[in-house]
């Protein structure tokens, strides 16, 4: 198993930027892809980007590409999201899951989340 905590969240103006960490223990990181999703009041969770085990691949949903970028560092067991030019529409807690067997968008085949880390944009 793998513990997952988020941190890095706040409130930040609109064109402002934020950097999210995921911070792993347990099980070697390196064993995961890692997965960051947002869920807004009112809306279901949903993706944000992923990372290959090795961080040689990614991918963005396109709402933040050009925006966001997801990274990993294998020997400090932390993933990262660094957002920038955030907009109102960002807002949202935001998690990160781990998964064994998959690199991708569906949330269903990460097996390990965090608790959460609120971002709040205002315009």
């Amino acid at each position: 198993q793998v513990q997952l905590v988020e941190s890095g969240g706040g409130l930040v103006q609109a064109g402002g930027s934020l950097r999210l960490s995921c911070a792993a223990s347990g099980r070697t990181f390196s064993s995961y892809a890692m997965g960051w999703f947002r869920q807004a009041p009112g809306n279901e969770r949903e993706f944000v980007g992923s990372i290959h085990w090795t961080g040689g691949s990614t991918y963005l949903t396109d709402s933040v590409k050009g925006r966001f970028t997801i990274s990993r560092d294998n020997a400090k067991n932390t993933l990262y999201l660094q957002m920038n030019r955030l907009k109102p529409e960002d807002t949202a807690v935001y998690y990160c899951g781990a998964s064994a067997s998959y690199y991708g968008t569906n949330q269903n085949a990460y097996h390990y989340w965090g608790q959460g880390t609120q971002v709040t944009v205002s315009s």
